[in-house]
């Protein structure tokens, strides 16, 4: 059995603290991608497009290491809502979603440059906030927790009071679906949870 660190393409700490409840030892090391839909380019192709440009940028620079790349994208029908450029871009946001369901989509790519192998995925959630006042949403906005959160909110932080209901994986709202991610992990590189070695992977 021999040990093996991944690589996260990825500044974002909600991915970082899910792979270390895991116990999965990586490093990150963040790509350099313009994050921009193009025109007609669905919410869930967008998402599973820059997971992959992600992770080909940076395994192209470590070609014997495993590298994911992963990317949120919140939507309403067609429209996307990634990171809000501002407070009054996150309002718009905010106003947008209340009340409403939505979908949030995680596309992600594991890949190995020297092995050849590559596994890319993408999973939806469908997210109802409740009706929010304009005070709950000020109030929100005065936190400071949706300038950096794909949809202006964090599930997993204050953010939770807006979500009325959701139907499907709660870890993709964070930002990486564990389950399917996992499961990448398994059949491509061989990691098993609470193998033998801590942090090991079977090539």
């Amino acid at each position: 059995m021999s040990s093996f660190s991944l690589i996260l393409a990825s500044q974002s700490p909600r991915r970082q603290d899910l792979l270390r409840d895991l116990d999965i030892s990586f490093r990150v090391e963040a790509a350099d991608v313009e994050e921009v839909p193009r025109a007609g380019e669905r919410p869930v192709i967008f998402s599973k497009r820059m997971a992959q440009e992600k992770a080909r940028s940076v395994s192209l620079k470590f070609p014997q290491d495993w590298v994911l790349g992963a990317d949120t994208v919140v939507s309403l029908g067609k429209r996307i809502f990634g990171k809000p450029d501002s407070p009054r871009e996150a309002k718009k946001f905010l106003e947008a979603l209340s009340g409403k369901p939505h979908l949030v989509f995680t596309g992600f790519c594991l890949i190995n440059q020297s092995l050849k192998k590559a596994v890319a995925g993408c999973v939806g959630t469908r997210v109802t906030f409740k009706r929010l006042s304009h005070w709950e949403i000020d109030w929100y906005l005065q936190t400071g927790e949706p300038l950096d959160k794909a949809g202006a909110y964090a599930i997993q932080g204050r953010g939770a009071f807006l979500v009325r209901e959701i139907k499907g994986s709660y870890t993709n709202v964070v930002g990486l679906p564990v389950t399917e991610v996992l499961e990448a992990f398994e059949k491509n590189a061989g990691f098993r949870l609470g193998g033998n070695t801590k942090h090991a992977f079977q090539p």
